[in-house]
């Protein structure tokens, strides 16, 4: 069974309170355990429910961000999270109550920051992975990107960090590779080198997947470490001209 068709019931009997503890709890007649908000999970299945149901929740509140729902984006939550039809129903609950809900997503962003607190390259896919989802319809709006960029700064991202995860969505011909590396121009290589080796420890997929990035959206995390290793050949090359 892949992630998305245990979110619901694989969630029972989990202390988790919060914003979460409620939408979870009205889509299954309360049978969430509701303590703290900060509740640490039991399981290693339980980091990766909460993940795919962070990932769920706030691609229903970024699908409202420009004022309305496109098709495109409702496709991309499906296809691009490699949702299969079989569980498309249990997710499509979910989405829908969260769409439908008066809950901000700042409550849930600042509820995702702490159960993942210490975790700061796991905050950084879920940012990663939303620019994957509003980029669906072609471009990403203005409000997107304002409600992107708020997620980040609960997550506890720096301005670097965020312009370095929205550069890398780029194709490797148009990044420019300094703001990916998260570096100046005038670093010299050695400086922007014991950068690029921490970026690439920090997302690699192996490291993603053992802290609860599942499987089906770690793909993405593939893309970037793409982009990152792009942009540390382009500045070698530049640095030795």
């Amino acid at each position: 069974m892949s992630i998305w068709g245990s979110l619901i019931g694989g969630m029972v009997g989990f202390s988790l309170g919060g914003p979460f503890g409620m939408l979870l709890g009205s889509l299954i007649g309360g049978k969430i355990s509701r303590s703290r908000s900060t509740a640490k999970f039991r399981t290693f299945a339980q980091s990766q429910q909460i993940f795919a149901l962070s990932l769920i929740v706030l691609s229903a509140k970024l699908s409202k961000a420009d004022g309305q729902v496109s098709r495109e984006e409702l496709i991309a939550v499906k296809d691009k999270l490699k949702i299969p039809d079989s569980e498309l129903d249990q997710v499509g609950k979910i989405f829908n109550k969260a769409k439908e809900e008066s809950t901000g997503y700042e409550q849930y962003a600042q509820q995702i920051a702490q159960l993942y607190q210490g975790n700061l390259n796991v905050l950084e896919e879920v940012i990663n992975i939303l620019f994957y989802i509003a980029e669906a319809d072609g471009e990403v709006s203005k409000a997107e990107l304002r409600m992107i960029e708020h997620i980040a700064q609960i997550f506890g991202l720096n301005k670097s960090q965020f312009n370095g995860i929205k550069e890398s969505r780029k194709s490797s011909d148009k990044l420019n590779p300094y703001i990916v590396l998260e570096s100046r121009p005038e670093d010299d290589l050695q400086t922007i080198r014991k950068k690029y080796l921490k970026l690439s420890k920090e997302h690699h997929p192996d490291l993603l997947i053992s802290k609860g990035v599942p499987k089906e959206v770690i793909e993405e995390s593939k893309n970037k470490m793409r982009a990152i290793n792009s942009a540390w050949d382009k500045i070698q090359k530049l640095k030795s001209n």
